[in-house]
Parts: structure tokens; sequence; C-alpha cells
């Protein structure tokens, strides 16, 4: 972060179609928000003007050619494309898809140059975005290419945390994905994101079966009994609070989940139907592993209410501020890291006084 300035974050707009300019529009129609951060929204000015008269919305904003012209105290947005966009609410067009890449690459560049300090992305249609130059799942990919590190989705709240083994993996492929140096990689980097991002000491981790009943002693896959639990001894002999394999079905139900600082699930849904069942609206998607801060809302483009201002701005709101407490952590992790404090020498002290 620059010196004795506001922690400046890049926001992606996301699929124009979609929520994303209503989000960032509501969001900062607070002023409020501009204590905490300086916006940069990686976008095109006329769009965001098109978007501020549709919302009926008085927010002012602020012009950039580049981002060494951007201005403490407002909302600044900057030229991610000059080409003309038609809005249709609500549709899916692989033109604005194209857009929602150009706006998200715009800024991880940023990001990666240090200009921004986090990123933020508003949701994207994970089909239009799909072409020659840009052929990835989803964000967490081309970030984990582009940024340092080993990128891992963690879904965070106040109250649950859960990182995944596999993410945009089919269901079939999932225990093909899994093996032990891949439980390694992710239950270090979540250990490293809980010490490092999020201020906990000692932290202690759940691990998910990765078939029902954790295999039931090999009767329902043998996985579990093959790859998981080895790999686990193994890293419990490090001394690591590392627990499970557990059985998914009821964990949550009964609550375990509340006596660990993060849970880590084998694939997908086995983590985000929970996730969101237990904090809809509340939830945070953070790419933890990488060298950057990269937040975003826990839910997609909603396309079904795009447009009608009835987008709710609670999961961006959280992202923003969970992107901007990182930074912040982060900084004090590396700094308390940087300058350990000086054992002191009681004998020497004791000789010194006695003397």
């Amino acid at each position: 972060m620059r010196k004795e300035e506001k922690i400046v974050v890049g926001l992606s707009i996301g699929d124009l179609n979609g929520i994303g300019g209503e989000l960032i529009i509501k969001t900062f129609e607070d002023q409020r928000m501009f204590d905490f951060c300086t916006p940069v929204v990686f976008a095109n000015v006329k769009v965001f003007s098109f978007l501020k008269k549709h919302f009926s919305s008085d927010i002012k904003f602020n012009s950039v050619n580049n981002l060494s012209q951007i201005v403490h105290g407002k909302l600044n947005v900057i030229n991610a494309w000059k080409e003309r966009v038609d809005i249709q609410f609500g549709k899916e067009d692989f033109n604005v898809g194209k857009m929602a890449i150009r706006s998200f690459t715009s800024a991880t560049k940023a990001l990666k140059e240090k200009k921004v300090d986090v990123l933020l992305t508003a949701p994207i249609n994970k089909h239009n975005i799909q072409s020659d130059e840009f052929n990835f799942p989803g964000h967490t990919d081309y970030l984990n290419q582009e940024l340092e590190g080993n990128s891992l989705m963690f879904m965070v709240s106040d109250q649950l945390k859960i990182g995944l083994l596999t993410d945009h993996v089919a269901v079939k492929d999932v225990a093909n994905n899994i093996n032990s140096d891949l439980i390694k990689e992710k239950i270090n980097t979540i250990l490293q994101s809980l010490i490092k991002d999020f201020g906990v000491s000692k932290p202690k981790i759940a691990v998910l079966g990765i078939n029902p009943h954790t295999g039931d002693n090999g009767v329902i896959g043998a996985e579990d009994d093959e790859i998981l639990r080895p790999t686990l001894n193994e890293i419990r002999d490090e001394s690591k609070l590392v627990f499970g394999p557990y059985s998914a079905d009821s964990f949550f139900g009964s609550k375990s989940h509340s006596n660990f600082d993060a849970i880590i699930a084998s694939y997908h849904d086995q983590g985000l139907i929970p996730f969101k069942t237990l904090t809809f609206g509340k939830g945070v998607n953070y790419t933890a592993g990488l060298n950057e801060v990269r937040v975003s809302p826990d839910h997609g483009t909603a396309f079904e209410i795009a447009g009608q201002g009835k987008a709710d701005i609670e999961s961006f709101k959280e992202a923003l501020f969970t992107g901007i407490q990182i930074f912040k952590n982060r900084a004090t992790y590396e700094k308390i890291s940087r300058k350990p404090l000086k054992k002191r020498n009681l004998k020497s002290e004791h000789k010194n006084k006695s003397a």
C-alpha cells in the first residue's frame, strides 16, 4: 500500500447483464464506505453512466484514464474497453462476457503491479466468458496462473470457513483428482491463511471424507482409507491440529463445525451447500494461498433480478470489508515477522544486577 493513503480496491464489474453494476453503485452510494478504501472500477465510463441513470442513482464518480489519476473519497471509473456494449439485463451475451473478462484481466494486471491493493470481483457467467483468449473455468484458475502461490477457494464468514480440495471439477472426476500431495498442499494453504490472513495463532482444522460415511471401511469406496487417512496421519505427525476424516452428512447438522477454525471439503457441493445454507448473504469467496488479496461475494450474476433494483448488497459489502481486513492482517503479520522480539537474556541481566 502506498504510504499514508487509503487502501485502494480494484473492482471488476462482472457480467454487465447481471447485478454487478448495481452492487457497486448501491455499495458506494453510502459515503461512509470511502472512509475505509478508495474504489476503482475497471469498466467503461459510458457504461457506468448508463447504469447510474438506469438505477436513478445520484452517485458521483471520477473518470480516469490511468491509475495515477485516482481521487480518494470518490468512486473512480477507468476505461477497460472502448467498444460500445449493448446491455440487456438478464440475457446471456458472449460480447458482454468478453467485456467482463476485459475488466477482470485489467484489474488483475493492476493488482500484480501493486497499483491496487485488493481485488474485488463482481459475479461473472462462466459460460459466456469462454474464448480463445480466456479458457478458464472462472476467476480462481486465472489468478492461480497470474499470481504467485497456489490458489485455494476459501469460503469465509465470521462463523464458518470452508476450503476445498477440488473446486470446479465434475463429480465423476473428484476421487481421481485427490492425492496425498494435493491434500498436504491444500491443508498447508489453509493453515497459513488462517495464521496470516485471519490472525489465528494455532489453527484447528477438520477434514471431511471423500466418500459417504468416509467409505465405511472400504464398502463405499477405498479412497478415504487408502489416501485420506494415511495423509492426515502424516500431517498430524508434524504437530498440526488437523482432525478427521469426518462423515459429511452429519457434520454440520450436529454443529461440529463450530469446534474448528476451518473445514476442508473434498469437492464443491460438499462444502458450498452447507456454507451457503448457513451463511448466505454474509459469506465471502476468498482466494487463499496467493501473494495478493482477491475476494468476491458468495453468489452469482442473478440474471433473474438483474436491472430491477432488487440486488442485496450484503455479501458484496462483506467481501469488501473482508478483503480490506485481510490486507491489513497480512501487513501486520509481515511487520511482526520482519522484526521479531529480541529474547531477553535473563541470566546476563541477573549477573549485571548482582554486580
